[in-house]
């Protein structure tokens, strides 16, 4: 590791949306990135725009051989990892629930839930070795609320939540600190698509949001780089809404104030 780095980060899908904001978020923290996606030269060329000490590499979260080679491989080219975020993720299929197929619901668990499962178990062997770490997970607001058609993902991310609070206690004497953040709707690229075609009413949902805007990644990021910090010493277990107000809300939309 460079003596200038204050620790090693590993982040799933990292090539894109919030992955990459945290990405470039914690490489200007001074911290050794590695980018794992599927795409393996996405991830590579985005790691080479942080500078040469920073590392992209292929990996299937769900594939538990994909997995346990791309975290050996993280750890014998930075030397360690002390920060782990669970980012990567699928679309799910948004159609009522008696259109819904049993293997699209599967991809979405074994995406998001199983995921996050085998990268914390990897890494989280690592880091109990080592003496500590900090994992943070991507939850969602869909965690906590009723999204019709949505199911796969709404269980995958209050799975993912529920799992953040079960390990942490497991892991908490072992110095590994393990938090999630629940985003709201956040502009990514696949946020900006399907508003191109007609499939997201953002208007609507930022009608919903108390703030009356979407996220950008890098306010996402922003809360993922605390909780893998220092300054969050004293906190696992926790899943933070970064939503403008969102699941906080519950009452008509005609109450808010009209955005300025």
């Amino acid at each position: 590791m460079n003596a200038k780095t204050i620790g090693t980060a590993l982040i799933t899908g990292g090539a894109a949306g919030i992955g990459l904001a945290t990405a470039r978020l914690l490489a200007r923290q001074q911290y050794d990135v590695c980018l794992l996606d599927l795409n393996a030269e996405s991830a590579a060329a985005r790691a080479q725009e942080f500078g040469a000490r920073h590392i992209g590499l292929s990996c299937d979260v769900g594939d538990e051989a994909s997995v346990r080679q791309a975290v050996g491989e993280a750890i014998r080219r930075l030397g360690r990892i002390d920060v782990l975020v669970n980012n990567a993720g699928v679309g799910d299929q948004p159609v009522p629930t008696l259109e819904q197929t049993a293997d699209l619901f599967s991809k979405v668990l074994d995406t998001h839930l199983r995921g996050t499962f085998l990268m914390s178990q990897a890494v989280g062997a690592h880091m109990i070795e080592r003496g500590g770490g900090a994992i943070v997970n991507l939850s969602s607001i869909a965690a906590f609320g009723g999204i019709p058609g949505r199911n796969a993902y709404v269980a995958a991310k209050a799975g993912i939540s529920a799992m953040t609070r079960s390990m942490a206690c497991e892991w908490a004497r072992r110095h590994v600190r393990i938090n999630a953040v629940a985003p709201g709707y956040t502009r990514t690229e696949l946020i900006e698509k399907l508003e191109a075609g007609g499939a997201l009413d953002t208007a609507g949902i930022m009608a919903r949001t108390p703030m009356g805007r979407l996220a950008e990644p890098d306010e996402i990021a922003q809360v993922i780089a605390f909780l893998a910090s220092d300054h969050a010493s004293y906190i696992t277990g926790a899943t933070v809404p970064v939503d403008g107000g969102w699941t906080a809300f519950g009452a008509p939309e005609s109450s808010l104030a009209p955005p300025r």
